[in-house]
């Protein structure tokens, strides 16, 4: 009996789902979007493996629907916060994700994010097309320079590293922190293979002129940056956020960009996603770049994560291991899940 396949979505780019569907029966929801809950439970009943995105709820719920064949879930994504883990490890189910194929892709989205909010160039382009350029103006849509800016990157992996070359190239001095690379206090510290000096979260914050978010959301980084810490940063500053909503707390930036102490913000990603009709107070807010979270939406990138995730499904229904588990957690299913 061949081995079953639900994918959460009908099409994905590039030719991942096709390769899969060659090699196992491919199950896909009725019409384009995401599914609503039902739907996917009714079609993950029986399946060995799930390949879905990292906006689908991949609760306990779901795990149960498909029942004990299910052995893998492969997210095409580098995020994988709305996966129940503990309920996944408590079945023996792998989950698999994205990692390595999006880095110099996102961290582009993000230079570019930190150009348009330090240099106000949203703002430019839309007094433009609202027909306000009627003359050259000394004083109009000034912004801040990014050459010789200080950069604070938090978060210090693939992506992190990536916007610091960037940053390098840009003559800007930049700083990271991460739990990875903490400074030991001992005195200054070199720069690295990017330009990048490592420094503990107070120094970041008070010394950066644009400060680039890149962590995984966790309980540990929720609300990572909250009112205190835009009070530790210069009103000078920008904040650019392409990693996950849920590490800065909204409210407490809206109130920061209404006073005046924060100079602007670029943001790719939302507590609340997809934002829909009425965007946000902080997604209108004329010193907010607002993007709907593209960071990875490159034609390359976004069919290289379809065929990472459909190699993972093939690789564990194979009988071999994950290629990218998600971290902490085991390439192989485990054989007489709890």
């Amino acid at each position: 009996m061949a081995q079953r396949v639900l994918t959460t979505r009908p099409m994905l780019p590039g030719g991942g789902l096709d390769r899969l569907g060659a090699a196992v029966d491919l199950v896909r929801p009725p019409g384009p979007g995401k599914p609503a809950p039902e739907t996917l439970h009714e079609l993950a009943a029986g399946v060995d493996g799930i390949l879905c995105l990292g906006n689908d709820s991949v609760d306990a719920a779901l795990l149960d629907a498909a029942g004990p064949s299910l052995k893998v879930v492969s997210l095409a994504s580098m995020g994988f916060d709305g996966v129940d883990q503990q309920a996944a490890a408590d079945r023996g189910i792998v989950i698999t994700h994205t990692p390595g194929v999006l880095a110099e892709t996102t961290a582009d989205l993000a230079f570019g994010l930190l150009l348009m909010a330090r240099r106000r160039l949203g703002t430019a382009r839309d007094s433009l097309l609202g027909g306000e350029w009627q003359a050259f103006d000394m004083g109009g849509h000034l912004g801040l320079d990014v050459y010789g800016a200080t950069l604070g990157i938090i978060g210090y992996g693939a992506i992190g590293q990536a916007v610091a070359r960037r940053g390098k190239g840009f003559g800007m001095r930049v700083l990271h922190h991460s739990r990875s690379t903490a400074p030991d206090g001992t005195g200054d510290i070199a720069p690295d293979e990017n330009g990048s000096v490592a420094v503990d979260l107070p120094t970041l914050l008070a010394e950066s002129d644009i400060i680039s978010l890149h962590v995984p959301l966790s309980p540990a980084t929720r609300n990572l940056i909250g009112a205190a810490e835009l009070r530790a940063m210069k009103p000078t500053a920008t904040l650019v956020n392409t990693a996950r909503g849920g590490v800065v707390d909204e409210d407490a930036l809206l109130e920061a960009l209404d006073a005046g102490t924060l100079h602007s913000a670029g943001l790719d990603v939302f507590a609340r996603e997809p934002m829909g009709p009425e965007p946000t107070a902080l997604a209108r807010h004329p010193r907010v770049v607002p993007l709907p979270h593209i960071g990875s939406a490159t034609e390359s990138t976004r069919a290289h994560m379809v065929d990472l995730a459909a190699d993972n499904i093939l690789d564990v229904l194979g009988g071999n291991p994950a290629r990218t588990a998600i971290p902490g957690s085991s390439p192989v299913p485990r054989k007489d899940p709890a």
